[in-house]
């Protein structure tokens, strides 16, 4: 598996995301905490060293998976994990909540430490922007996470081009976690340059395009009742038949090299640069066998000018309210 550097954080150029072993949006019946850990281990044993999660996912519950699989494993792996969608200024958590305030930094890294049986996270991202506190303040309280060795590198997710230069006047931003894939390419407009001028690495999350670009996915009817992309704009009424038309040319392209639509869409992602480290997430043995075979897949000039001028998804990325969340 080849490196990429983000900001200095050496990281495989495919990670593992591990929002689904929470259950998260996912077919395929419940949570297998086993086959989860399993899915892990073959992952690091593959070479994958970049491991994502958050607190949210659960919430909790895949940070404790994650703890599980790494224990005895730790040195093999860049562990990243996310704060501020749980607020932990009453008497209980509040998942779903957005508070980046010092406070909630400080106390959430507390939780994350434990669950995932560490002293020290590797790159911790704030999940959201939270518009009541100060981007200053967050990465302030970061900053001291640092020093005090609790963690090692700052990222930050979803936050806009004044955000990020406004948190990386404070204390370097190793990262940015942001939705990129075939379907997503908002970001090359304003935020890759961005990062290329700061020399922030960029670390696409649902480089699948929330399962789309698998090929596997051809009616939205076998999504469960409460599986959320039920409601996505991209996955709804003529946009659905549309963004299927994008999945058949990446299946076609595949077929001419021997790969899979999945392996297909991470070898493109992959060429975007060498400060491009993609966090497919699945909870299965089998996908992360093929997605970490994306790897060594050889897309031709012409291949690659083909899925360049793919036509734009049909639908915004999200619904009004989980857009609304995100820092523009």
């Amino acid at each position: 598996m080849k490196h990429v550097s983000l900001s200095g954080l050496d990281v495989s150029r495919i990670g593992l995301g591990a929002m689904t072993m929470a259950g998260t949006y996912t077919t395929g019946g419940g949570l297998d905490d086993s086959e989860s850990i399993r899915t892990i281990h073959r992952a690091l044993d593959l070479g994958v060293t970049h491991i994502d999660t958050a607190e949210i996912y659960g919430p909790f519950h895949s940070e404790e998976v994650v703890g599980k699989a790494i224990r005895g494993r730790r040195d093999q792996v860049v562990v990243a994990t996310k704060f501020g969608l749980v607020s932990h200024s009453g008497d209980s958590p509040a998942p779903g909540v957005t508070d980046s305030s010092a406070s909630n930094v400080k106390a959430a890294v507390e939780g994350s430490l434990q669950r995932l049986g560490t002293d020290h996270i590797d790159l911790y991202y704030q999940h959201r922007v939270d518009q009541n506190t100060p981007i200053e303040e967050t990465v302030g309280a970061l900053a001291e996470l640092v020093a005090e060795g609790k963690i090692r590198y700052i990222g930050l997710s979803e936050a806009g081009p004044t955000t990020i230069r406004r948190a990386h006047a404070i204390h370097p931003v190793a990262a940015l976690q942001t939705e990129y894939s075939l379907w997503t390419r908002d970001v090359e407009d304003e935020i890759l340059p961005l990062l290329r001028e700061l020399g922030i690495g960029f670390v696409p999350y649902s480089p699948l395009g929330h399962g789309l670009l698998t090929g596997q996915i051809r009616s939205v009817d076998d999504f469960p009742d409460d599986d959320w992309r039920k409601t996505n704009p991209r996955f709804t009424g003529e946009n659905f038949q549309r963004n299927l038309a994008i999945v058949d040319e990446v299946q076609a392209i595949g077929a001419e090299i021997g790969a899979t639509p999945a392996q297909t869409a991470l070898a493109w992602l992959l060429t975007r640069g060498d400060d491009i480290a993609p966090i497919p997430g699945t909870r299965r043995v089998a996908r992360v066998e093929e997605n970490t075979a994306a790897d060594g897949i050889e897309l031709t000039a012409a291949q690659l000018e083909r899925l360049n001028n793919l036509t734009p998804a049909a639908g915004e990325r999200h619904d009004e309210a989980n857009m609304a969340a995100i820092d523009r």
